[in-house]
């Protein structure tokens, strides 16, 4: 596919939704509505045989969803994606981690949008207080063995596709190790 043109359809401080005109290999042409957002950070907070989670309402789906830690830097910004980490389990948990490994890299929507996320794995943890952003003062945020926590996968508990797929890349890893 080649892009003929780009608009801007819309603007926030976290996306950018475009519209791209295109140009297809049999010569045909059409149109592409593509969601730009910047690239995430997830975090799998991991003390022993235990996973810290956190649970927000995410307004699309109007209910409370549990799910790793995760973000963006503000206001579109690109950030190395470590320092993002970091932040983002500090911000959500209040969590500093001694170690932190880059696990993978996650594609969110692919169909139709840009953003791409990398997963770590934060351990050797030391608790602190968080620094929550404003969108998220109804964060609450707690331990789970990991058994509960598959098991919240299983009952349909944990539905967020990036932490499902992050610990997928989590038992690789482990698997991985001799």
């Amino acid at each position: 596919m080649e892009t003929l043109g780009s608009r801007e359809v819309y603007a926030n401080q976290w996306m950018v939704v475009r519209e791209d005109a295109i140009g297809r290999a049999d010569g045909t042409t059409g149109i592409y509505g593509v969601v730009d957002k910047p690239d995430f950070a997830l975090v799998i907070p991991m003390d022993g045989e235990r996973l810290r989670l956190v649970e927000q309402f995410r307004y699309p789906l109007g209910m409370r969803r549990w799910e790793f830690p995760q973000g963006t830097a503000p206001e579109r910004a690109d950030e190395d994606p470590l320092v993002l980490a970091e932040r983002e389990l500090r911000e959500e948990t209040g969590l500093r981690a001694g170690k932190l490994v880059q696990l993978g890299m996650l594609d969110v929507a692919p169909g139709m949008s840009s953003q791409r996320g990398r997963v770590f794995l934060a351990t050797e943890l030391r608790e602190g207080f968080h620094e929550r952003e404003h969108e998220e003062q109804d964060m609450r945020s707690a331990w789970f063995p990991r058994a509960e926590f598959e098991a919240m996968i299983a009952r349909g508990d944990i539905t967020d596709a990036q932490s499902i797929a992050a610990y997928t890349l989590l038992l690789l890893h482990e698997h991985a190790q001799p």
